[in-house]
């Protein structure tokens, strides 16, 4: 018998009752008004901010993209500045890529995702708001630059040596990796609610084989971020360190190469592109069966191919280095993997044309969207097949046939098909439909515009114009076809517009939307129109991957209440957490209400990154410390809070926890997921120590000093003994012994501590000076992020010593103290190889 047969009957209806237990739902879930709405929380809300201050941005890097093609409509133009002009293309590409491509994924995702799950929310609401407030003031701090004059101008990849000389490219820099490193807090912080969201709060009985598609893409794509970024982030520091203090990565003359950030810049960068890439085609794979009025053809395939895309991304990088000199069986490997990743990427298509052709397709806006995307793709994508040849690479390198390349791909691959998405969900958020005149004259202003400017690119590139050039010669024979490129893109930009007035404007009567406008099969459909700020009135159980078309009953039944949680008589906001693989529920999670604290802490955060950008260490120090304190208050008062009782009944019958540790809950997943990532960004620090291997013969360099075994071997077991320390605690702590517990949280700070001064003293005995030589450098870099992370570790057990004086953490409630312990082995982890690089690995180096 499973958990499903045990469930009660329907409840008899009560009208009186049902009336209570809504009103109590409206009361707990309500947003809130006036200059408190900031605080919203809310995933709707939330999502909706998101998507509009990425539009906003999209907006932004497209006016710019018309500036760039007005100074090359003609040959020898004066309309701006080379200056000028090195900011507007560096902030295009930083925009778009950075400030729409993926943090409009995120809010999409933050928006749909808890409807298509069916879930009144994502567990972590507060962060989804953190993340939104770091979004939105990283990006006007970037964008900002510009009108002062000091937006970065070395392209939006900041390609080193030239970044990294201060003299040459100012503050702009500065401001492009402070400020960027800041929206990458913003996109990792999402990607962690939304991989949890995904594999712990879907609908009972939605089993990971019944995942929605739209589901499985987001947690593909969000694993990719978690996994891209983090390299990313470690170039940025050893860039910034360069800049600011003179540490010597990039600098040939101290040992260091230029080519370190070429690579762990495209680490990032190619697997970017299919984070931009895939949630688009997400999005028409939630959108195709409703117009086809069938099932997705292919549902397991388009999964494992997604995967599939995913894996290969992250061997394709070198695809962007193939002129930079590399050993030949290097570019052998990576342009046969660049070819590779034609294969999965064509079965998702091949499966939606499949699903068209034996579908009976019903037209609309959406579906006009979803066709011009799959013809602008598959040409951009054959063009990628031609770049991943090494020899035709090296002839149209870093032309304009580049970019026509990149455009078609990006456009075809993400931007059209989110504008079928934008049609498509309109009516869902906003209870009305788009005039069907308006988006048809949006999407042919578009798709002719788009061909128009980036089809003759492709003849510019191979008659040899170079892309980020500022102006052109009239004798190159480029200006009939770059006028043409020019006239196309004002056309991009009008159908843009036309497609925005009709999506802001207001209507003096609108008509009113039905529920499920496209007959659609998906559980974001299910809930009545208008929509209550709770989402669902009752979370359902869903035994199909369409529930709408397989069970026909179900809108009736979650409006009657007739399913789980359909009451609130705490007044607390609460969601179904359920099991990874088979959507059985777990317990019941209890989210946090709105608060001021996330707003606050993410401006402290942002303000710690400006400031650093003018080196106001001491600002910065104070912003940082303020926002730890608002970071403890958001924790203390919103995360694993002891509950009035040990579970309750969510209705048929069905009575679960309201409390989880351990690998059942959800915060172990997010903190599992968060020190994955960190682990990345730590495992790009150690690329650059093997890079440097390879590049010096011998590394260490000859005469450079070795850090000294003894302060090594004692630092190794200072840290031991902390991490078994806390270990110890979570254990001791279970049996009772509270005060021991303490004790040995205590001992584990200044055990820790010690560790981390032991680890330092080895390298400033051996005289190593990281503006001296690459190694130098390397291994204090190493050993600054190890110090860096014991004092947070630091901070976070003196929280659980708080925690257990005061009640919050207790024998029975240890969800805290569990996620502390689960980010000390991380830490002792990152530890364990930094001593064995430092210590064993120039030994060994030197002996053979």
């Amino acid at each position: 018998m499973t958990w499903t047969d045990r469930l009660a009957p329907p409840p008899q209806p009560d009208p009186a009752a049902r009336e209570a237990e809504k009103q109590r739902l409206i009361a707990t879930w309500k947003n809130r008004e006036g200059i408190a709405r900031l605080t919203e929380v809310n995933n709707t809300t939330v999502g909706l901010w998101y998507t509009a201050a990425s539009i906003f941005f999209f907006a932004f890097a497209g006016v710019l993209a018309l500036m760039i093609r007005a100074q090359l409509a003609v040959p020898d133009n004066d309309l701006m500045t080379a200056h000028f002009y090195n900011q507007l293309f560096t902030l295009h590409g930083t925009a778009m890529m950075f400030l729409f491509a993926v943090p409009i994924f995120e809010a999409v995702a933050i928006l749909l995702l808890p409807g298509i799950l069916g879930t009144r929310e994502l567990p972590f609401p507060r962060l989804s708001s953190f993340s939104f407030w770091c979004f939105i003031t990283g990006g006007v701090f970037v964008c900002g630059s510009l009108f002062f004059n000091a937006a970065p101008a070395a392209g939006w990849f900041m390609y080193t040596p030239m970044s990294s000389d201060p003299r040459l490219t100012g503050i702009g820099t500065d401001i492009w990796l402070l400020g960027l490193s800041f929206i990458e807090v913003a996109s990792l912080a999402a990607s962690v609610e939304l991989i949890t969201g995904v594999l712990k709060c879907r609908a009972p009985g939605m089993r990971l084989n019944m995942l929605p598609l739209y589901g499985w893409y987001v947690l593909v794509v969000a694993l990719m971020i978690v996994f891209a970024f983090p390299p990313l982030i470690a170039g940025d520091l050893l860039l910034e360190l360069e800049r600011a203090f003179d540490w010597a990565f990039f600098d040939p003359t101290r040992g260091g190469d230029p080519l370190l950030w070429q690579h762990l810049f495209w680490i990032f960068g190619h697997p970017e592109v299919y984070i931009v890439f895939l949630p688009s085609i997400a999005l028409v794979a939630t959108m195709l069966p409703a117009f086809a009025r069938r099932p997705i053809v292919g549902h397991s395939w388009i999964v494992l191919s997604a995967v599939g895309v995913a894996f290969l991304s992250f061997g394709l990088w070198v695809h962007h280095m193939f002129t930079v000199g590399l050993p030949e069986i290097s570019l052998a490997f990576f342009s046969a993997a660049s070819e590779a990743v034609a294969i999965p990427t064509g079965i998702q298509i091949f499966c939606f044309i499949a699903t068209i052709w034996m579908g009976r397709v019903v037209r609309g806006l959406p579906m006009l969207f979803v066709s011009g995307a799959l013809a602008i793709f598959v040409f951009g994508g054959l063009t990628g097949v031609m770049v991943a040849v090494v020899p035709f690479d090296a002839q149209v390198h870093d032309s304009h046939f580049v970019v026509a390349h990149l455009h078609y791909t990006l456009i075809g691959g993400a931007l059209f098909p989110l504008f079928a998405g934008l049609c498509y969900w309109y009516p869902l958020v906003t209870e009305r439909m788009l005039s069907d005149r308006a988006g048809r004259w949006s999407f042919w202003l578009m798709f002719i515009g788009f061909n128009v400017t980036f089809l003759p690119m492709h003849w510019t590139g191979i008659l040899g114009m170079p892309r980020r050039v500022w102006t052109y010669s009239a004798d190159a024979g480029w200006s009939t076809l770059n006028m043409v490129s020019s006239v196309g893109s004002f056309a991009i930009g009008a159908g843009f517009l036309v497609l925005l007035v009709e999506m802001l404007r207001p209507r003096r009567a609108p008509a009113k939307a039905p529920r499920d406008p496209w007959k659609a099969p998906g559980l974001e459909w299910v809930g009545a129109l208008p929509s209550e700020d709770y989402g669902l009135r009752s979370i359902p159980l869903v035994t199909t991957r369409y529930p709408l078309w397989e069970q026909p009953d179900l809108p009736r039944e979650v409006e009657d209440a007739e399913w789980f949680l359909a009451d609130a008589p705490e007044g607390r906001r609460e969601m179904i957490v359920t099991d990874v693989l088979d959507g059985q529920p777990i317990y019941v999670q209890r989210v946090p209400a709105p608060s001021w604290l996330t707003v606050g802490a993410a401006v402290a955060l942002g303000a710690s990154f400006i400031v650093a950008t003018w080196h106001l260490w001491m600002l910065a120090g104070v912003s940082m410390a303020a926002f730890i304190a608002l970071l403890i208050a958001w924790l203390w008062t919103g995360t694993a809070r002891p509950p009035e009782a040990a579970s309750k009944d969510v209705g048929r019958g069905l009575r679960l926890p309201v409390y989880a540790s351990g690998d059942g809950s959800c915060g172990w997943w997010a903190m599992f997921i968060t020190m994955s990532g960190d682990l990345t960004a730590y495992l790009g620090l150690v690329f650059a120590f093997f890079f440097f291997w390879t590049l010096h013969d011998p590394f260490p360099p000859a005469g450079a000093g070795l850090p000294q075994a003894g302060w090594l071997a004692l630092s190794a077991v200072l840290l031991a003994a902390a991490w078994g320390a806390v270990w110890g605690a979570l254990r001791v702590n279970r049996a009772g012994g509270r005060i021991a517990a303490q004790w040995l949280l205590v001992a584990a700070v200044p055990a820790s501590m010690l560790g981390v001064a032991a680890m330092a003293q080895a390298l400033m005995i051996a005289g190593l000076d990281p503006t001296r030589h690459a190694w130098d450098a390397t291994c204090w870099v190493l050993v600054l992020w190890i110090g860096v992370h014991v004092g947070i570790g630091a901070l976070m057990v003196f929280y659980c010593v708080a925690g257990i004086s005061f009640g919050k953490l207790t024998p029975r409630w240890d969800a805290d103290l569990g996620n502390v312990t689960l980010y000390w082995h991380f830490l002792a982890l990152s530890s364990a190889i930094t001593l064995a690089l430092l210590g064993l690995f120039p030994v060994l180096g030197i002996a053979t």
